[in-house]
């Protein structure tokens, strides 16, 4: 019986958050390359050659080329997965009377990911499941990513998903591409995402600030623990954890105030001049952000799990652990409760008089926030929701390091891959754009290889573009 030849490699770094392993085994002409993050069992490849011989030499090519990038050999299970901590649920049902939702879809398992704009609405849940719903219920795509979804952010037209994986995944393109990698002994709680600036906060209070390149650029520790709310702006990360909030400077981490008169903060949100908090102790701070000081304090009846605003602030929108929503006017005073009828919202966001909330049983609802329509509700007159279905038919599309090639390259713009020391950068080659590094994922990078993006858009204080569309190997 023929034997094989295996070879185990693992990357695991302090700052940049790799911590990923890659085997390849030889069997006689076979080749099979299994890689993944550690603790996890990862994807597997195989390729097969004419000979035992080309067979062991591209083994070794491929070794070469991890080893390079800072692999090395180690045994399997001795170093761990990630910790990894999924928020307790805890709803009861609302005895206020029924909200007048729309439409519903049920994503089937809890839902903490949601974003809005005008073309669709996101919801991700915590079996890995992103789906896109189109404003008149109608589901129109749905990625799977490797694990729960924390979070959905978007920068400018960049659509990223933070999952507990410990990746945040582009999904802006045809394929969820892994955009940012987070550090394996952070246990991440929430992340938001500006100008290409990645915040994240952890379950030890902590908070994080990682740049375009996915390199790490500061760390700051916490007075509390259970960091759930992490928001970014041009200037400052904004972060809330059991113990209070805090504004630190974007460019350093160095801490500019801290509030602790709202603390067991279990949610954030944040508008032009001013950051609210969701707390434990059924209220909505909001905090200036210029100094910290309490602007308004909104009173619910239960924890806040979830808040929003109105364009401004001029409406402020609650959700806490008993199915119910809130709507206060800009100084506080309450103007309406009423009940979800599908759990409580772990995440919310309004637009165009419509409150859209992701919920414990993993709904995606749409409420009618008009004045008429809540009119109505509190007279006990709502809607029948429409129950959306995803079609059998509709195709599921999961993250890829695999890259399709191409000869032309048409009105595209071409980037080169290169060594810069340690670290393997993406640089603009086409002519008419500055030599400026571009944001690309790591994961298909190769030394040399030149790709085809659709296009590229300058973004952040620091110099760098975004790709954005398809991208192809150039040979």
């Amino acid at each position: 019986m023929e034997t094989a030849d295996m070879t185990y490699l693992e990357l695991s770094e302090d700052g940049s958050g790799s911590h990923k392993f890659y085997e390849v085994t030889v069997a006689g002409t076979e080749v099979t390359i299994t890689y993944g993050r550690i603790g996890e069992s990862g994807q597997t490849k195989v390729a097969a050659f004419p000979s035992a011989a080309k067979a062991q030499a591209a083994a070794a090519k491929k070794i070469g080329e991890k080893t390079r990038k800072g692999y090395a050999p180690a045994v399997r299970g001795v170093r761990q997965r990630r910790a990894i901590t999924r928020r307790a649920i805890a709803s009861t049902r609302s005895t206020a009377r029924q909200a007048p939702v729309l439409w519903r879809f049920n994503s089937g398992a809890a839902a903490f990911g949601i974003f809005v704009d005008e073309q669709r609405c996101w919801v991700g849940n915590q079996r890995g499941d992103v789906y896109t719903v189109a404003h008149s219920g109608t589901v129109t795509g749905r990625f799977r990513l490797p694990d729960g979804v924390k979070c959905i952010v978007a920068d400018d037209f960049w659509i990223y998903a933070g999952c507990d994986d410990g990746r945040v995944y582009d999904l802006s393109g045809k394929v969820p591409r892994a955009a940012y990698e987070i550090a394996a002994d952070v246990d991440i709680y929430w992340l938001d995402v500006h100008d290409g600036v990645l915040g994240v906060s952890d379950r030890a209070g902590r908070v994080t600030a990682i740049d375009y390149e996915d390199e790490f650029q500061w760390a700051r520790p916490g007075g509390g623990e259970s960091a759930w709310m992490v928001r970014c702006d041009d200037d400052a990360v904004y972060r809330g954890h059991s113990g209070g909030v805090a504004r630190y400077d974007i460019s350093d981490g160095s801490l500019v105030w801290e509030n602790r008169t709202a603390d067991g903060v279990l949610f954030g949100w944040q508008e032009a001049h001013s950051v609210y908090a969701g707390t434990a102790r059924h209220t909505v701070h909001r905090l200036a952000k210029g100094d910290g000081r309490v602007e308004a304090v909104y009173r619910c009846d239960a924890p806040v799990y979830s808040c929003a605003t109105s364009p401004g602030g001029r409406h402020v929108f609650a959700g806490d652990s008993h199915s119910s929503i809130y709507c206060f006017d800009t100084s506080g005073e309450r103007l309406w409760k009423l009940g979800t009828g599908c759990g409580s919202a772990f995440s919310m966001q309004f637009l165009d008089d419509r409150l859209y909330i992701v919920t414990t049983d993993g709904s995606l609802a749409c409420i009618d926030a008009s004045e008429a329509a809540i009119a109505a509700a509190r007279q006990g007159t709502v809607p029948h929701p429409v129950d959306v279905k995803a079609a059998a038919s509709l195709a599921v599309v999961e993250p890829s390091v695999v890259v399709e090639t191409t000869t032309h390259i048409g009105d595209g713009v071409v980037v080169e891959c290169e060594q810069q020391g340690e670290r393997l950068r993406v640089r603009v080659i086409s002519p008419g754009y500055e030599g400026w590094n571009v944001q690309f994922p790591k994961d298909i990078r190769e030394a040399g290889a030149r790709y085809l993006v659709e296009g590229v858009r300058p973004a952040g204080r620091g110099g760098f573009y975004r790709a954005y569309g398809e991208i192809k190997r150039l040979v």
